[in-house]
């Protein structure tokens, strides 16, 4: 029986309306059985438009707007472990998914990226370890971590970019509720996944982003649809799904 749906209360970004996208995940699937409990319990989903699940590679493609942690949650709750794999739309984008994630020691988090069309990206972004209340983030011009925030350079802020519009890499807000975690699902107008890569990740302890950061996470390429099918790491022949269940978010290990 699946788990029933948690009833905690939401944040305006987590209620925040996503355009769609194709979401891949590696899933733990054993007969069709599996597969039929997986197909069910993700149509009921807000937000999702089809589901298609390949039982032979352990794959599940899931076509809508559903935030990726919403997603993850409901096949969690079928009692199946399952990992995020790739993330787009079916065009032939230059990179059409980046992942910035954040691995403590204090702050844990990640933050993906997918371009939805060459003027719109989508964004996501779970974080956990922050004080409550509300930080202000930015993606910053250079991947340099060598004093962490610190040298991630000024805000992200192309060149074409209008003048007296808010730099491009102004991210605005996080909500970080009492237990020091935050949820953002949202869209960036004109953001370019592909020149995110290489740049910086950046939250602030404040929201005016007055001090100089609390901490920093390089932005590198991700996987978009149909492009990561391995199901073994080959650094350690760990199955995908047990290499990382929480994306860095809740356990702090």
């Amino acid at each position: 029986m699946d788990a029933p749906t948690s009833d905690r209360k939401h944040t305006p970004q987590e209620d925040a309306v996503l355009p769609e996208l194709l979401t891949e995940f590696m899933v733990d699937m054993k007969c069709e059985g599996c597969v039929n409990s997986v197909k069910n319990k993700l149509q009921t989903v807000n937000g999702v438009k089809n589901v298609e699940v390949d039982l032979g590679n352990q794959v599940v493609r899931v076509l809508g707007s559903s935030p990726v942690k919403t997603l993850t949650e409901a096949l969690e709750q079928t009692g199946r472990k399952a990992r995020l794999i790739g993330q787009g739309v079916p065009e032939d984008f230059l990179v059409s998914a980046a992942v910035a994630e954040f691995k403590g020691p204090d702050i844990f988090g990640v933050v993906r990226f997918a371009q939805v069309n060459m003027e719109l990206a989508r964004i996501e972004a779970n974080f956990s370890g922050l004080s409550p209340g509300k930080h202000g983030w930015t993606i910053n011009e250079f991947g340099d971590l060598t004093r962490g925030a610190a040298s991630t350079g000024q805000v992200y802020n192309p060149a074409d970019q209008e003048s007296g519009k808010e730099p491009l890499g102004d991210l605005g807000t996080l909500e970080v509720d009492e237990k020091g975690d935050a949820f953002f699902s949202g869209v960036k107008q004109k953001l370019r996944v592909v020149d995110l890569i290489g740049r910086s990740a950046v939250v602030y302890g404040t929201e005016d982003k007055s001090n100089g950061g609390l901490t920093a996470a390089v932005i590198a390429r991700s996987a978009g649809v149909g492009e990561n099918y391995k199901k073994v790491c080959t650094c350690d022949g760990t199955i995908i799904w047990e290499s990382s269940n929480k994306d860095f978010v809740t356990s702090k290990v």
